[in-house]
């Protein structure tokens, strides 16, 4: 692939990030510049639907809560990988090489088995 090709096939995609990119700063500067800026004590508040806030803002989240979320997002992207596994399983079928694919899936599931597995083992799963 020359250089004269790759400008020709991502130039346009380079225009358009560029004027997007400058589009987005130049908003951004103008209404700073421009837009109206009177911060009083009461604008600064937070606000919590209407009410006065009490306390601090900022307060300890469970460790717990944590784990549960990065488990939840390990083993919600492993979906991600079933679709274009799907997608061209009948491609490998036709090739006679669906047996392969078929035991590279499973072993992926299998995988994916050992840590749910070690993970409800370990109470990761448990709320309280």
């Amino acid at each position: 692939m020359t250089l004269d090709q790759l400008l020709r096939d991502y130039l346009p995609i380079l225009i358009l990030l560029t004027l997007s990119t400058g589009l987005a700063c130049l908003i951004v500067i103008l209404t700073h510049l421009i837009g109206p800026r009177r911060d009083t004590k009461l604008k600064l508040m937070p606000y919590e639907s209407g009410m006065n806030p009490i306390g601090s803002a900022v307060r300890r989240m469970p460790v717990r809560f944590y784990l549960i979320a990065v488990l939840f997002i390990l083993f919600d992207i492993e979906v991600v990988f079933f679709l274009p596994w799907a997608v061209v399983f009948s491609t490998f079928i036709k090739n006679g090489q669906a047996l392969f694919i078929l035991l590279e899936m499973f072993i992926f599931i299998a995988i994916l088995l050992v840590g749910y597995i070690y993970a409800w083992k370990k109470d990761a799963l448990e709320w309280e």
